[in-house]
């Protein structure tokens, strides 16, 4: 399966909510042009970062919808976030989401059960199987679920399943991961699901970074991942270290907490989460306001109008 189009920056989108507690649909729409025209060619709506676990079905469709509408009008590939715990639930959102015109899926392994190996493989097959053609990508992210894929598990999928295509890994694991690039058949991605190990993986043999700091700035994020790509080393260094400190502030309270902090402070959204996720603590906005400032995001030319 060819997947050489989510090479490259993709960004893990937030879900703008209203001062009443709504999904702003016209906000989103705003937002993932802003992306489009930063340079990102992959949008992921509906994944951690957008609170989808707080979300209707619903609402999830409408922002599935509106990000396949703009990023269609831009040239750009959606990668929709459906996974669940349950299996039959992750079927009907993946089936959602491909009917809302997704490009693929990004199914995260199923949280809170803590399926064994042998699990996670028959509920990524299942999902994959039922979607079929549509490319899935799995999303390994263990701090979240509680339970981590392991290489064979991902390789055994990769090389049985056809559109199993890609793999979102964000365990920090680099012997894993590497274990992955090495073992992988021919167009099967491994993408980054940790802004600050991206340079890391991509050096090692990695395709690309699903990212949450490019919501602030898509442009120097969708550089790095270029640059790197192109094997020019020194630039990508030299970007992944000055945007290190906005990686790392994104992540000292839960995300996407710190990222609406900072996305609020640029004029892109209301500092509006779901429960049991709550707006950050008034030291942590005072940093993540220093950290924009020190990497100059808080000019009047980051406000986006709805």
């Amino acid at each position: 399966m060819n997947v050489e189009w989510m090479r490259g920056c993709a960004t893990a989108l937030v879900t703008p909510f209203g001062s009443d507690g709504g999904v702003d649909v016209e906000r989103m729409r705003a937002l993932v042009k802003r992306q489009c025209e930063g340079g990102v060619r992959v949008l992921v709506p509906c994944g951690t970062t957008g609170e989808s676990v707080t979300m209707s079905e619903d609402e999830n469709r409408r922002v599935i919808t509106a990000t396949v509408e703009v990023a269609r009008e831009h040239g750009a590939r959606v990668v929709a976030g459906a996974g669940s715990n349950s299996t039959a639930h992750a079927i009907e959102n993946s089936l959602a989401a491909q009917a809302a015109g997704a490009d693929a899926v990004l199914i995260v392994a199923p949280y809170y059960n803590k399926p064994t190996q042998e699990g996670l493989y028959q509920h990524f097959r299942a999902v994959a199987e039922a979607v079929a053609p549509l490319p899935v990508v799995l999303y390994n992210v263990p701090g979240r679920t509680s339970s981590n894929i392991s290489a064979e598990t991902t390789l055994r999928l990769a090389r049985e399943v056809e559109n199993v295509a890609a793999v979102k890994e964000a365990s920090g694991n680099l012997a894993q991961i590497m274990e992955i690039i090495r073992g992988r058949p021919e167009g099967f991605l491994v993408l980054s699901g940790d802004d600050a190990m991206t340079f890391a993986m991509l050096a090692l043999g990695g395709d690309g970074l699903v990212s949450v700091a490019s919501n602030e700035a898509p442009g120097p994020l969708s550089k790095m991942v270029d640059a790197a790509l192109a094997g020019r080393w020194d630039e990508a260094r030299a970007l992944h270290y000055r945007w290190l400190p906005l990686m790392d502030v994104n992540f000292v309270e839960s995300s996407p907490g710190p990222v609406k902090a900072a996305m609020a402070l640029m004029g892109l959204v209301e500092e509006n989460l779901r429960l049991p996720l709550v707006p950050v603590t008034e030291k942590t906005r005072e940093r993540v306001r220093e950290v924009l400032n020190e990497l100059g995001l808080l000019g009047e030319s980051t406000h986006v109008a709805a």
